[in-house]
């Protein structure tokens, strides 16, 4: 970067730098106002503190477990499936069940017997152990122990459980987290084990690696150590700290002790958690392609100008984002038509070059009697309150600002009739940023007042300290049924930046205002996979760095990466330079496209992982340890994920690194750039020359890419044995049925046999078809009995029912 280049920098940052000078006094003025309410407001206590539950009086069999009488708490067990059991202590606020998407579940048949150490409670692929103190053991159906619970601590607002844990064991989740992807490994300043506030924040416009906490809190967290795993999901939606030591501390500031636990391999854990709470719905296929966004998009003539660039240089773009700018002084639900002159007619223009057009949306309100959006929220009585009535306002982008209150079913109903003239005029989707909710302030938490901040809670009445956490899930509730309303036939597309358990059955997130750096595009991967481990599977990054100017190489490198990540959208900050894929020139940009182009080829593999989860609820990105929990060596690999099954990628992440170490697991791996093969269990240094990324392929896989309406069936063949995989197609958009084509690869001693199965009623979406083999030198090749030409490792054809290819002697 030039001197002149980086003076100019300085200088356009100094000067935006300014715009948010006009919320000083404002941030001043809320700050004082919030303290002193919040001093005034009484402190109420709901229950009686107590250090143990004491001494156990009686025991009843229910039908789905059983209730345990102490002198001072209750415990009720109940089995929702075999292996997944919800454990609740007496008393406590019985939550509302935002989090949970199924109530239906069939009576569990367990058994129930006394010991000399207290009761069992089994149901045959769990077995609970109480103890006469209210201690628990969890064991598998082998009857391995995997948990421990001491007695649980009752506060007058709140609970503290514990639970010991395993020298060796390690701890991922708690949502998003700018953290290590063990938590355990995380300290604090001091180098003591970090502690985790469950309370969704705002950044305020940077973040680092270490920040704590951030956007999207959720209690849910996996533990795995030699003895297998499981996975803990407190239903609280209250202010909570976790801390992984020796033991592992949840200490919540109110609501109920209520939890659900479940344990097997991965897969099985989030296939049991998303039962629970909700799977993510199939996302229309234009969705996992690129997304182009930035602060700074003010006008319609600067997107075109955009768009033109990105179509003379012959690249692919799904969707374009708008930030505040676009709209009339920063308000909700709208969009300047004086910059904005011919929106139908634009937005259907970009529709027509296969672009969405994505809008932002914040939940402040602009207090004003100007606007009819605050007056109306105001005369039906739609905002959040003080006990006294008083609107609850705080300064936000369009000034000060009033807040609706999402756990009113006839807000949130509300809420989604504002979207319908957006939606009429084009626009696509929407992101919802600010929705922890935040405002801004001089000191303090950025967001409402705790105590004073009275809400519907669906009747019940609450405040915002149980509500706090809840709010941008339940905005993106409403704005999914909103687009579901008003466009039966499509599938809605928000992101949302806030949200808690259950976000992920309405909306994306992303990762936020992070800063631009090496440690941030590091940070990036841990962050990603402990969402995914949480439930939310479709997350990415600002590609770059929300905030700075990335160097061309740590664009590139950051861009590499996120090509294999869920959401792939490139956004920056306004105070800083503009980021299109083309700004670095070469020899950046022609890598950047040639990713860019690679992301579109792998759209068949990638929506099937999107298929898979809408059926299973796994994570499109996985931790390593996901293809083998007993290998501890996995546990703690934080820069490097699978992509499925059969995809292996490592970031590089340092500056000018050519050359780095990737531990590989078990079986054999095929290079992805190249033919060699690697055996697994072991690590392997590889080169990253600025061209790639370490990329591998599991040998046994069948990995789909399309390039037009040709279809390239790249095979990568086991070793020995057999191998799988498949292909979901659809129209891309909408609820019609799609079709399952699927794969089964046997190698003998003289070849490869390939078998073709198809289900489903959607016609086969493409003109051609091809196979590729790696790894593997063909000879000759007959498909369906009828021999047909090979070109090097290529075999031109049709749809077959059986492919059978010998190899070279």
């Amino acid at each position: 970067m030039t001197l002149f280049k980086q003076l100019y920098l300085k200088f356009r940052y100094y000067i935006i730098g300014l715009f948010y000078f006009k919320y000083t006094i404002p941030a001043l003025l809320y700050s004082w106002e919030r303290d002193r309410v919040e001093r005034a407001e009484p402190k109420l206590v709901t229950a009686e503190p107590f250090d143990s539950p004491g001494k156990l009086l009686n025991v009843e069999s229910t039908p789905r477990g059983a209730t345990f009488y102490f002198e001072q708490a209750e415990l009720h067990i109940s089995f929702l499936t075999r292996d997944l059991v919800r454990v609740d202590w007496k008393p406590g606020l019985e939550p509302i069940p935002y989090a949970i998407a199924r109530q239906d579940w069939p009576e569990v048949e367990t058994t129930l017997a006394e010991t000399e150490d207290g009761w069992t409670l089994d149901s045959g692929e769990l077995q609970m152990a109480l103890a006469w103190d209210g201690a628990l053991q969890w064991r598998d159906r082998t009857g391995t122990l995997f948990r421990q619970e001491q007695p649980p601590q009752r506060k007058p607002e709140g609970w503290i459980h514990r639970a010991p844990l395993e020298q060796e064991e390690r701890i991922y989740g708690l949502g998003e987290r700018a953290s290590s992807l063990n938590l355990r490994q995380a300290e604090d300043k001091e180098g003591n084990p970090k502690t985790f506030r469950i309370w969704n924040f705002d950044a305020a416009g940077k973040y680092t690696p270490g920040s704590d906490p951030m956007y999207i809190s959720i209690p849910i967290y996996m533990g795995l150590h030699h003895n297998g795993s499981y996975l803990i999901f407190y239903e609280n939606s209250y202010e909570g700290h976790f801390t992984f030591a020796d033991t592992a501390t949840a200490d919540f500031e109110g609501g109920p002790l209520r939890y659900y636990l479940t344990s097997g391999p991965p897969q099985q854990l989030l296939e049991r958690y998303t039962e629970l709470t909700g799977v993510s719905p199939l996302p229309p296929r234009w969705a996992l392609g690129y997304h182009q966004s930035r602060w700074g998009y003010r006008t319609e003539k600067v997107i075109q100008e955009v768009v033109d660039e990105f179509q003379a240089r012959d690249l692919p773009l799904s969707a374009i984002h708008l930030d505040i700018d676009c709209q009339v002084g920063f308000r909700a639900f709208t969009i300047d038509p004086k910059r904005f002159p011919n929106l139908p007619k634009f937005t259907e223009d970009l529709l027509d070059k296969g672009i969405r057009f994505i809008a932002i949306l914040n939940p402040g309100i602009k207090y004003s009697r100007e606007s009819n959006l605050f007056l109306e929220g105001q005369i039906l009585g739609l905002f959040c309150t003080r006990s006294d009535g008083t609107l609850v306002s705080a300064p936000v982008w369009p000034g000060w600002s009033v807040f609706p209150d999402f756990t009113n079913s006839k807000v949130r109903h509300w809420w989604s009739r504002q979207y319908r003239y957006l939606l009429d005029a084009g626009v696509t989707g929407f992101w919802h940023d600010m929705n922890e909710p935040a405002c801004f302030v001089a000191w303090g938490d950025g967001t409402l007042p705790p105590r004073s901040t009275k809400h519907f809670m669906e009747g019940r009445g609450g405040d915002h300290r149980e509500a706090h956490n809840l709010y941008g899930l339940l905005q993106a509730k409403a704005g999914y049924e909103s687009l579901c309303n008003h466009h039966p036939d499509r599938r809605p597309f928000i992101v949302s930046r806030s949200g808690w358990a259950g976000l992920q059955r309405y909306a994306w997130t992303w990762t936020g205002d992070i800063e631009s750096s090496w440690g941030a595009l590091h940070q990036t991967i841990a962050t990603v996979l402990g969402m995914g481990l949480s439930g939310i599977p479709y997350s990415g990054p600002d590609i770059g760095g929300f905030q700075g100017n990335p160097s061309p190489e740590l664009y590139l490198r950051w861009f590499q990466m996120a090509t294999f990540l869920p959401f792939y959208r490139t956004h920056s900050s306004n105070n800083v330079e503009a980021r299109p894929p083309w700004v670095y020139g070469e020899p950046t940009f022609s890598i950047v496209k040639a990713f860019l182009e690679l992301r579109y080829r792998l759209m068949p593999y990638l929506y099937t992982l999107a298929q898979e989860t809408s059926q299973k609820g796994y994570p499109l990105v996985r931790p390593l340890f996901w293809a083998d929990p007993q290998d501890s060596h996995l546990w703690d690999i934080e820069d490097g994920f699978l992509l499925g099954d059969a995809l292996l990628v490592y970031a590089v992440a340092e500056k000018g690194m050519r050359s780095r170490s990737v531990r590989l697991p078990q079986g054999t791996w095929y290079d992805f750039w190249q033919e060699r093969q690697f055996p697994g269990g072991q690590s392997v240094t590889v080169e990253t020359p600025l061209e790639q990324i370490p990329v591998f392929v599991k040998a046994g896989s069948i990995l789909p890419m399309e390039e037009g309406n040709c279809l390239t069936i790249h095979l990568y063949p086991p070793v020995e044995g057999s191998g799988s995989g498949w292909i979901y197609s659809d129209a891309g958009d909408g609820y019609d049925s799609g079709r399952s084509d699927r794969f089964y690869m046997v190698r003998d001693e003289n070849g490869l046999e390939v078998r073709w199965e198809e289900e489903g009623s959607y016609p086969f979406p493409y003109t051609q078809v091809q196979v590729h083999l790696h790894g593997f030198q063909p000879q000759q090749a007959w498909m369906d009995d009828r021999e047909v030409g090979i070109e090097g490792r290529l075999i031109p054809g049709e749809r077959f029912s059986r492919l059978y290819v010998r190899g070279a002697d």
